[in-house]
């Protein structure tokens, strides 16, 4: 490989997957720094002083603003074609946020660093995933972001981990987020790399004139809403560990653990959804959202067993929602307005995180089997909306 613009005339499978492949290897060092941070924001945020309503808030919060901001950012990068500009500034406020929050004093001040990371990644994924689309007409549209998603959540279990042995060996939250320097910096490192490797990713997809995807139609906007519908059940990690640091279900140090159970079987399961995608269609989605929406009963009603399992089947349906919506979205749209179609996707997607997490933050004080009813029934909502999309498009 040379650092030569890609021709036409280069554009293979190979290719196509070298790439693929190094950008989730940016994606596996990113996801130590934030997901290693983000198993242990909940109880750092409740020893700083928050209460429940606050972890909620700013968890959702923090995911309404990452995913807010990606209509801008999605948007932009279409317009201007600048794809790794918006790529690279992205994960640089996304990931030096992460050991920034070892020098917070306060939950205020914590809670801030929290939405300036998620900033940094509203910023950096809707141009990066349009990106990667380029490489789903050689390789498998499903097979790509399931393959990225495979390899990045290695990273996220990673992460947990490396926290995990650091508050065994009686460390504290804070060296634990200092140490989280380390993958980032060598994530930004491998980004430079494929940047001088890959500068025209666009040239990894030919156009066809046959090519179904229109826009952002109507299918396109029942396909969001019912995709929010799944968000707004879908708690928050930050929200598990709270309850289960406060109920003791777990140790401070299993806290981390379980969330690197989830990330792992979230990798190993990713690429499979994105198989079965390429070769059976739309239906994975919803037969994945059925079984995974009874996370919640088992982690917020169960004892220790249970919680371990409902973090296993919270963990499946995070494998769904990263892998299986971004190659669904890409299949519906055309190339050069896919940066833009990422954005408003992921933009109502997160509101509705936002608003789901806000108010199970406000269920949980008030009753945690409420919580579990609203979960589990707005998720199943979604069901009739993806049937409809998965007859409409004629993926079954």
């Amino acid at each position: 490989m040379t650092s030569s613009a890609l021709s036409k005339k280069d554009i293979t499978k190979s290719s196509a997957l070298k790439f693929v492949i190094l950008l989730s290897i940016v994606s596996l060092f990113a996801d130590m720094t934030y997901e290693g941070a983000r198993s242990i924001t909940g109880p750092y945020l409740a020893i700083l002083g928050a209460n429940a309503a606050v972890v909620g808030f700013v968890a959702g919060f923090g995911e309404f603003i990452g995913y807010a901001l990606r209509i801008v950012s999605g948007y932009l990068a279409d317009r201007t074609g600048k794809y790794w500009a918006f790529t690279i500034f992205g994960y640089v406020c996304n990931l030096l946020a992460v050991p920034l929050l070892a020098l917070a004093g306060h939950w205020w001040i914590a809670a801030t660093l929290i939405i300036v990371e998620r900033m940094g990644r509203a910023i950096r994924v809707p141009p990066r995933d349009a990106m990667l689309s380029h490489a789903g007409q050689k390789v498998g549209m499903g097979w790509v972001f399931g393959l990225h998603e495979a390899i990045d959540q290695i990273g996220a279990m990673l992460g947990p981990i490396m926290i995990a042995v650091a508050l065994y060996f009686k460390e504290g939250y804070q060296y634990s987020f200092a140490m989280l320097l380390i993958p980032a910096l060598i994530a930004l490192a491998i980004l430079v790399v494929a940047r001088w490797l890959y500068p025209h990713p666009q040239a990894l997809e030919v156009e066809h004139e046959s090519l179904e995807a229109k826009g952002m139609n109507q299918v396109f906007w029942l396909y969001l809403t019912g995709a929010s519908l799944i968000a707004a059940g879908y708690a928050d990690f930050p929200l598990i560990a709270y309850h289960f640091q406060k109920t003791t279900i777990l140790s401070p140090v299993w806290i981390p653990i379980s969330y690197a159970i989830a990330m792992g079987l979230t990798s190993l399961t990713a690429p499979l959804f994105g198989h079965f995608y390429d070769r059976r269609g739309f239906s994975i989605l919803i037969v994945v959202t059925i079984f995974s929406c009874l996370f919640a009963p088992l982690v917020f009603l169960g004892d220790t067993a249970t919680a371990f399992l409902g973090v296993a089947l919270w963990g499946i349906g995070v494998s769904a929602h990263e892998s299986l919506m971004r190659a669904i979205v890409a299949n519906m749209i055309p190339k050069d307005k896919r940066g833009a179609a990422y954005g408003i996707f992921n933009a109502g997607y997160g509101t509705f995180w936002f608003l789901g997490s806000f108010l199970m933050g406000i269920l949980y004080d008030i009753s945690i089997p409420i919580l579990v009813i609203f979960s589990i029934l707005i998720q199943l909502s979604s069901v009739p909306l993806l049937w409809i999309v998965m007859k409409k498009i004629g993926k079954h």
